[in-house]
């Protein structure tokens, strides 16, 4: 008995499906594990906040770390005959 092209079509309606029905278990099982796109924006907010206090309480430090400094480095400077590097 020879297959026709109407079995042929539905053997591979069938097996698609089996494969279609197979990537999406992985795919679901891959994909519980990643945060949703709320959690994942309201997480990435908190960073970037925390992320612009450091970069604020950097700038404020160095600039209070320089005035303290700037005084003694040009006094050494000058003891030591060196040329300033700013």
């Amino acid at each position: 008995m020879k297959l026709t092209d109407k079995d042929l079509d539905a053997i591979r309606q069938l097996v698609k499906i089996t494969i279609d029905e197979g990537l999406e278990e992985k795919l679901n099982e891959k994909l519980r594990y990643f945060p949703s796109k709320v959690d994942f924006f309201s997480k990435m907010d908190d960073v970037m906040g925390e992320l612009r206090t450091i970069r604020e309480n950097h700038d404020l430090l160095t600039h209070r770390v320089y005035e303290d400094h700037e005084p003694r480095m040009t006094k050494i400077e000058k003891k030591l005959q060196i040329e300033p590097t700013v």
